[in-house]
Formats: C-alpha cells, sequence, structure tokens
C-alpha cells in the first residue's frame, strides 16, 4: 500500500507540474485524425482484445482517431504515464486503483468499464472437500501484495477471513500446487489454462463477481484536462473501443489476435482462444444481465465503495464520485 500511495502521490505531482500552456490534442476533424496513445495494464493478450480489434478492423479510424496501443507489462504505471503525457488514455486494471486515486485527489477519472465481472477467481485443489469460496476459510491463501489491498478486503468482510491465512503469490504457481490445501488467486482467463495444461491439474475455480464483489475491471482513465478540452475524443474512443469488444468477442478475431501476438511475441494462439471463450462463457464484458458495453453505474460504484469503506479502506466521508463520470458511457 505504501507503495502505491507513493506512486499516486508521484502522480500528482507530476500532473500539477504540467503547464497551464501545455498545447492539447485537437478536435476530431475529417482532415487530421486525433492521435490517442492508450496505455495498457500488461502485455499484450486476449484481456485487451477489444482495443486490438477496434484497431485492427478500422474502427478507431472510422470515429475520427489515430490510435497507437502502448503496451504494458512489469513496473508499468499507467496513471504516471498519464500524468506525465506520456499517453492521452490509459487502462485501470480494478475498481480500487481508481478510487485510491480518487482518494489522492488526482484528477483522473474512469470514463467506461469494458468488463462488468472482474475476472479475478480463487483456485483451489480438486476433491478436498472446498466446493465454494466459504470452504476456504483457514486454508492458506497465495495473494500478491496488490491484492492484499484489494479484493482480499472484500473476502474478509463477506467470509470472515483473516490476514494470517495470507501467503505470498510471486506469480508462479509452484508453491499451490505443492500443497493440496492452499488456495491461489488468478484470472479466470489465465491461471486455470496455465495450470491445467502444465500440471495436468484442473482446479476448482471461484469467480469473485459471481460471488458477489462489486468491482468493475479493464476501465479506460482519462485525466479532467482531457475531458474538459476534447470530450469528443474520449467520446469517440469509448464508443470505438465498445464495438471494438462486441467485434472480438461475436465476430472474427483473426486480425485482433494478430496484432495481439505481433506486441507480444510471446503470447501463442491457444491461450488467446481459451481466454477469448472464458470471455464468453463467464459474461465477462457484458455482465449477466447484458449491460451495454462499456457501461457504470453510480449504484456500483457506490456497492463497491460501501464494502471497502466499511472496511476502513477509505473514509466514508471521501467524495467517491470523483472517481469516475457517467458522461461517456452508454446511455
Amino acid at each position: 500500500m505504501k507503495l502505491l500511495r507513493t506512486l499516486v502521490i508521484a502522480a500528482t505531482a507530476l500532473l500539477a507540474a504540467c503547464s497551464p500552456g501545455k498545447k492539447e490534442q485537437a478536435e476530431p476533424s475529417a482532415d487530421a485524425p486525433v492521435v490517442i496513445r492508450f496505455a495498457t495494464d500488461w502485455k499484450a493478450q486476449a484481456e485487451h482484445g477489444g482495443f486490438y480489434q477496434a484497431l485492427a478492423s478500422g474502427e478507431y479510424a472510422r470515429h475520427g482517431l489515430d490510435v497507437r496501443i502502448v503496451q504494458g507489462g512489469p513496473g508499468v504505471n499507467v496513471p504516471q504515464l498519464l500524468a506525465s503525457g506520456a499517453v492521452d488514455l490509459g487502462m485501470g486494471s480494478n475498481s480500487f486503483i481508481v478510487m485510491n486515486l480518487a482518494q489522492e485527489g488526482v484528477p483522473l477519472k474512469a470514463v467506461a468499464a469494458y468488463m462488468q465481472k472482474d475476472p479475478q477467481v480463487l483456485l483451489a485443489h480438486p476433491d478436498t472437500g472446498v466446493e465454494k469460496i466459504a470452504d476456504l476459510k483457514g486454508h492458506p491463501i497465495l495473494l500478491s501484495d496488490a491484492s492484499v489491498t484489494a479484493f482480499w478486503v472484500w473476502l474478509k468482510a463477506k467470509y470472515g477471513f483473516t490476514d494470517d491465512q495470507v501467503r505470498k503469490y510471486t506469480f508462479n504457481a509452484a508453491p499451490f500446487l505443492a500443497d493440496r490445501r492452499a488456495a491461489q488467486q488468478g484470472y479466470v482467463t489465465s491461471e486455470p489454462y496455465t495450470i491445467e495444461k502444465q500440471a495436468g491439474l484442473k482446479p476448482k475455480v471461484f469467480l469473485l463477481a459471481d460471488e458477489g464483489y462489486p468491482g468493475y475491471a479493464t476501465m479506460v482513465l482519462a485525466t479532467d484536462g482531457l475531458i474538459a478540452k476534447n470530450p469528443k475524443a474520449v467520446q469517440a474512443f469509448v464508443e470505438a473501443s465498445a464495438k471494438g469488444w462486441r467485434d472480438y468477442l461475436t465476430g472474427d478475431p483473426a486480425a485482433a489476435d494478430a496484432l495481439i501476438r505481433k506486441d507480444n511475441p510471446e503470447m501463442t494462439q491457444d491461450v488467446l482462444d481459451q481466454a477469448r471463450e472464458k470471455l464468453k462463457a463467464y459474461r465477462i464484458v457484458d455482465g449477466d444481465q447484458g449491460a451495454p458495453t462499456g457501461s457504470m453505474s453510480d449504484a456500483r460504484w457506490q456497492a463497491f465503495f460501501d464494502v471497502a469503506s466499511g472496511q476502513g479502506v477509505y473514509p466514508r466521508t471521501l467524495d467517491w464520485k470523483r472517481a469516475y463520470t457517467l458522461q461517456f458511457v452508454p446511455k
């Protein structure tokens, strides 16, 4: 949490240091498309597929945009990239990141959410008596540092889990495989497949969103300055990305997958294919109620804030609506 706070404060300082006369992007026009540099939160993968689809299909271009996707990876801090002007829009991985920025007063907002369900899961060994998340009480659970200050807060509130269950997760499945009592964090689109493929073990998979976890994922972040100066460009990106996500899941993803593999040569087609199928099967993008692509609501954000503030993560007096705007989401 200390590291995250330091990075957020650094982002705030960078934003404050930006010159008031700094040149902003021009309004979209038929003559000159608006250049949008969009930073993702990790190396190119199916979880970014809708953005790559909108790029590959020309959807961004049809909306008057020249989008350049800036691939993320270890050590990449999207808010800092936005604050320094290195990119114009960026990805917010989960609701805690967005709310943390609001708490620190960083002038960034979520403008759309392309995953109604956070794809975060807990994995457990089969045939160990663990049939539901509640059965993991008292079991060791492998979590990253970031997760301890994020969805672990919700798990403790809902299931009465305790901090002495936490074990360090370093994105290596070996400790999980070595301990049949252990559980491990993961993404529904990733770790279950890789563990089964590499170890021949089909783990029990518990999608937190299907248990009531209220957070969004894969949000687009924009600075308050860009929202005020060029709302048409923000709107165009939100709408084109929504079309990209729909097409990636229901149409031909070949061109988008080719761009993903070009940006991330370590990615393989089988991993992309299964991830895309998981996105559809679990209704990660549109949610169980079939929400319009990119949707957010005050009710969902309040539900998230109520859980987090109830556990002392945020003061109840925080103006949580500073974290997002509904100006650009589908009406």
